[in-house]
């Protein structure tokens, strides 16, 4: 299991600017949850905000509420099949006490910060935010907005505040949704030259 290292808060935007699946973490007392979500992207670079879409509707909402936080971990490409499935299913639907991260196996750690429950075996990155309060944001749309506290990625793929899809690691390639459990997976990376 790779060892994450810290990722400097000035290159934080890049873990999604390219705009990679993310599985969206949150806990709030006792309950905590995981869900995917195919929309998120960086927003502000100074201090680095984030903005992710997650349905009123969802239990993950209701602990992002609840709690004022959320973790994005970015799945590499190893995880498909997970992701799609915690982001089929509602963490309201498990029987009393049981999550989506037992029902999965998954084992998370807390974030440095936050102390958020955060992936990393599988995944290829992971940011901590604290919920920014909007009150006619939230009320009215799906949208969340995060100010990013703790950033972390695998250095086999993001060292220096880049990404490096090798091509001897295709499963830590970042997930793209594409509808119906679809995913194009980030792969061959093409270097412009300055004219």
């Amino acid at each position: 299991m790779p060892t994450f290292h810290p990722v400097d808060l000035a290159h934080a935007s890049r873990l999604l600017n390219h705009g990679p699946t993310v599985l969206v973490t949150s806990a709030h007392g006792a309950r905590r949850n995981v869900m995917a979500a195919a929309w998120s992207m960086p927003v502000e670079f100074t201090p680095p905000r984030v903005a992710v879409v997650i349905d009123k509707r969802t239990c993950t909402r209701d602990l992002v509420a609840a709690s004022g936080a959320f973790a994005l971990c970015v799945p590499g490409a190893a995880l498909a099949d997970l992701t799609y499935a915690v982001g089929s299913h509602s963490g309201r639907d498990l029987p009393e006490g049981e999550d989506k991260f037992m029902r999965h196996g998954l084992a998370p750690t807390p974030g440095p910060v936050l102390g958020l429950p955060v992936l990393e075996d599988g995944c290829c990155a992971w940011l901590e935010c604290r919920l920014i309060p909007e009150r006619h944001t939230e009320e009215a749309y799906d949208t969340c907005f995060g100010e990013v506290v703790a950033a972390a990625a695998d250095p086999r793929v993001f060292s220096r505040g880049r990404w490096t899809f090798r091509d001897d690691l295709p499963s830590l390639h970042t997930l793209h949704h594409l509808g119906a459990g679809a995913f194009a997976v980030a792969g061959r990376v093409v270097q412009a030259r300055v004219a």
